[in-house]
C-alpha cells in the first residue's frame, strides 16, 4: 500500500473544501492510505494540478460556480490522459442522473455526510490502487 493518496478538492465554495477535509480525516478507511489534499477553487487550477499528475482521486463540487463540478468532470475525463477517478458532489439524490452524464466513478449528496463520503472516497481509492498493483 502507498503510504499516501493525493485527493484533488475543487470547490469555489472553502466551506465545501473543509466539509470534505473533516469528513474525511487522515484517512477516510483503516485499509487506505492516508490523504493528502491539494485545493482548488477554480477550473484552471484544476487543469494545472492534473496536468503536474500524481493525483489519485478527484472530489469535484457539482454546485461550484462559474465551471460547476459536473462540466468539469466531463471536460477532463476527455481531456486528461488516464483521468483519475472523480466523486461529485452533488445538490439533490435527483441529480445522479446527471453525475452519469459527467461520467463520474461515484455520487454523494451535499452537505457532505460523515459516513456517506468517506465510504464513496475509500472505495475509488480502492479501485485506484487495484487499478496500480
Amino acid at each position: 500500500m502507498q503510504s499516501t493518496a493525493t485527493v484533488l478538492v475543487y470547490s469555489d465554495d472553502a466551506n465545501t473544501r473543509e466539509q470534505v477535509r473533516l469528513a474525511t480525516g487522515r484517512r477516510p478507511a483503516s485499509d487506505v492510505p492516508e490523504v493528502r489534499f491539494i485545493e482548488c477553487a477554480t477550473l484552471p487550477a484544476v487543469l494545472k494540478e492534473l496536468d503536474r499528475g500524481g493525483i489519485d482521486v478527484c472530489v469535484l463540487d457539482g454546485e461550484a460556480a462559474p465551471a460547476g463540478g459536473m462540466g468539469v468532470c466531463r471536460q477532463i475525463k476527455d481531456e486528461i490522459f488516464r483521468c483519475p477517478p472523480v466523486l461529485l458532489l452533488i445538490g439533490r439524490p435527483q441529480d445522479a442522473w446527471l453525475a452519469t452524464w459527467s461520467r463520474a466513478e461515484a455520487a454523494v449528496t451535499l452537505p457532505v455526510d460523515p459516513v456517506e463520503f468517506p465510504e464513496a472516497l475509500a472505495s475509488l481509492l480502492r479501485s485506484r490502487q487495484a487499478v496500480s498493483a
